[in-house]
């Protein structure tokens, strides 16, 4: 008897995909890439920041193998355009093209029906799913799934698109997972405002600190190996209703500035959320008086250590 694990399924409307595909794939996205994408294979995908010169993350890419020569990237879909677009620009002559292929994928998330709001049941044989080690991946047919990161037992799942987009489902259960698992997203309200590890890239194995060159590497690995990063993502949750998006800004009531990076509500209307701001015990920065306002928020514990 073939044993089933009971999940749902939500759809990710906001999630967009980029293919990038040719014999110089994977090394083209080598020197665009903060993680080492030759570790890509079939059951192994990646997650990588794309940086400016600046070494500030345009945009955080969960990579997939879809075949040789031939990968997808998952980003916000608001990015999906503006980051392909970038890409190609870079291509010069290798043999490679980078495509905004959002409208043939379609992108959705699996897990505990308990957790996920408006979930449609889904059963999948447990030996057909990767494993819950960060980035795990297998196919299952013409689909990918990939470990989503975070708590076990979440998914993603990447299938072609056969039929018109479904309604767009609440994605607030699966961000709420996000930002209990301390996985930081970038949108368009806050593209290329963070150096890396503000993002905690570092911590989450989005950065190879011992492959070859990429784009924003030097301020990145100065960074690492010369200072301590002061202002990090970390995780709070509101006193009171709240609503916060990516990009908005704030002051903690110790007097640290935060922007928000991640953000989801409660059914009570209190909003649990990532932000970037100064760890605890440095100074806050110098605001003035027409600063951003003072949002009554504890902090909480994220599922990882920061770095001393």
């Amino acid at each position: 008897m073939v044993t089933h694990c009971e999940l749902g399924r939500i759809t990710l409307e906001d999630f967009g995909t980029v293919r990038i595909a040719g014999a110089d794939a994977v090394r083209f996205l080598q020197g665009q890439l903060s993680n080492d994408v030759t570790r890509l294979g079939p059951e192994q995908a990646l997650l990588a920041g794309y940086h400016n010169p600046q070494g500030r993350t345009i945009a955080l890419l969960r990579l997939a193998w879809l075949a040789d020569g031939e990968l997808l990237a998952l980003l916000p879909r608001e990015l999906a355009g503006p980051v392909a677009q970038r890409l190609s620009k870079y291509v010069l002559r290798a043999n490679v093209t980078v495509t905004d292929v959002s409208p043939a994928w379609c992108v959705s998330g699996l897990g505990d029906r308990g957790a996920l709001e408006q979930a449609e049941p889904v059963e999948l044989p447990r030996s057909q799913l990767p494993g819950a080690h960060a980035d795990a991946q297998r196919r299952v047919g013409e689909r990918l799934v990939l470990c989503a990161g975070g708590p076990s037992g979440r998914w993603l799942e990447i299938a072609p698109r056969t039929t018109a987009a479904p309604p767009a489902a609440a994605c607030e259960s699966w961000r709420l997972l996000d930002v209990r698992a301390g996985l930081p997203q970038v949108y368009a309200a806050t593209s290329a405002q963070f150096v890396a590890q503000m993002l905690n890239l570092d911590v989450l194995g989005a950065i190879a600190f011992d492959k070859g060159c990429y784009t924003g590497q030097e301020v990145i690995a100065r960074a690492h190996y010369r200072g301590r990063v002061k202002r990090r993502v970390q995780r709070f949750c509101t006193n009171e209703a709240a609503a916060l998006a990516p990009g908005a800004l704030g002051r903690l009531p110790d007097g640290r500035a935060f922007t928000v990076v991640q953000a989801a509500r409660h059914s009570d209307g209190r909003c649990e959320f990532l932000a970037v701001t100064a760890l605890p015990g440095e100074p806050p920065a110098a605001e003035a008086e027409t600063g951003p306002a003072t949002v009554r928020a504890e902090p909480l514990d994220l599922p990882y250590a920061l770095p001393a």
